[in-house]
């Protein structure tokens, strides 16, 4: 009768336990608490147990950043019928190859603008040779480029998308779909695909303007980075080395791409008059004359105060990979919070010639201070505290993208219709 009772109790006490919604496969199966220490957390380990891993990073946009494509093309699905299903396959990586992705990921703002990024396009492509993910992404930029260039910067037709579109966006969801599997339980091999992947992701979505989806591409890539620690990082006072020391460096790809010049240039206000878009030549007083003017002329030094601390936080990240003593990261942690200080004070200037609406250019110098500020928040800190602010940061980051992406597609509409 006792033991009945036993069983009757614990059957409650396991009844009423709350779901565990995070943490391990391992522990969320068994409804326990997860440390969530990456890549394998210390619950499973101490008790014996095979830890699963966690759930895939790229699970939970996967739809969404699809979804955008389809809208901006008009299609349903991609049409696969005018290629084959398969990408082309490299043999071998040639100086050629590398000029030519070099070149396709500087989309993100003007064409043909030299990145320095040799090195970053030949791991993508050496990667390519085997791993298949990599390929259908380099592939589907390289489709959507081609097609970019060929049809002009204006809307994509919603009516007729073209076969170079239909044909990126199924090596896209190819390439999405294989990370999607492998990331639930992901190797050290697998992390490297899926940041080398990130990089075609984040040069992809800024072919089609999908800023919004870009952002997404950028901070779960970080966040990949930051977890399964990329670098050595401080934790209770201690120097840890890296976990994965041979990950790509995704960080420093990001800050060169967006270290590149804005192509946006601001129209003239407009009206919607019986269903067409006018321009409006609004009259002005001197001094707003003025605050235009300062405007522009105080852009471009924004822009260059900020890439000088990208400059500055690049060479922080190097010295961070090189770490081996305690002292020195302690030195690093100082220049750190210097960076972070420039940013903020960076910020309230700007804050100082903020006009309304704000200028599409100065929205994209303001994405690329959070980028700064995630990366920098993120190097060497493992503490809870970092995490709850990087959190913070990335929902400021995917906001301000959300809101640029509606006013880029606001914007090539005016272009068009003022064409």
């Amino acid at each position: 009768m006792a033991g009945h009772r036993d069983v009757a109790a614990r059957k409650r006490n396991i009844e009423g336990r709350t779901k565990v919604k995070t943490g391990c496969t391992t522990c969320r199966i068994r409804r326990v608490k997860c440390d969530e220490i990456k890549p394998f957390c210390n619950r499973c380990r101490s008790t014996g147990r095979t830890c699963d891993g966690y759930e895939s990073p790229f699970k939970a946009w996967e739809a969404q950043s699809l979804d955008i494509f389809r809208v901006a093309s008009g299609c349903s699905k991609p049409d696969t019928r005018s290629r084959p299903m398969q990408p082309t396959v490299l043999l071998e990586v040639t100086p050629q190859d590398i000029d030519l992705l070099n070149r396709y990921f500087s989309t993100k703002t003007m064409f043909d603008i030299n990145m320095g990024c040799y090195e970053e396009a030949r791991q993508v492509l050496q990667a390519s040779l085997t791993d298949s993910s990599v390929r259908y992404a380099v592939s589907s930029l390289r489709a959507l480029r081609e097609d970019l260039e060929t049809s002009g910067d204006g809307p994509t037709s919603i009516a007729q998308p073209s076969p170079g579109f239909s044909y990126g966006l199924q090596q896209y969801n190819m390439a999405l779909g294989g990370l999607l599997i492998n990331m639930s339980s992901p190797s050290s091999n697998i992390l490297k695909s899926a940041l080398l992947c990130c990089r075609i992701f984040i040069s992809i979505e800024q072919v089609q303007k999908n800023h919004s989806a870009m952002a997404q591409h950028v901070i779960r890539g970080l966040r990949i980075m930051h977890e399964y620690r990329a670098r050595p990082y401080l934790i209770d006072g201690q120097l840890v080395p890296a976990h994965n020391g041979q990950l790509p460096f995704l960080d420093v790809f990001i800050i060169k791409l967006f270290s590149a010049p804005c192509k946006f240039a601001d129209l003239p206000a407009a009206a919607d008059v019986g269903g067409k878009t006018l321009s409006v030549t609004l009259d002005t007083s001197p001094e707003e004359d003025v605050e235009s003017c300062n405007v522009r002329t105080i852009l471009p030094d924004m822009r260059t105060t900020l890439t000088r601390i990208a400059t500055l936080t690049l060479e922080l990240l190097d010295k961070v990979s090189q770490l081996v003593s305690l002292e020195a990261a302690l030195r690093l942690i100082a220049e750190k919070a210097a960076l972070l200080d420039s940013l903020d004070s960076w910020l309230n200037d700007l804050e100082l010639v903020q006009t309304a609406p704000e200028p599409i250019s100065m929205s994209f110098l303001r994405i690329f201070r959070l980028i700064l500020r995630i990366v920098l928040l993120g190097a060497l800190d493992s503490s809870p505290n970092a995490d709850a602010e990087l959190q913070m940061e990335n929902d400021r980051l995917q906001n301000l993208a959300n809101d640029v992406s509606e006013r880029v597609k606001n914007y090539i509409t005016c272009k068009g219709n003022s064409g």
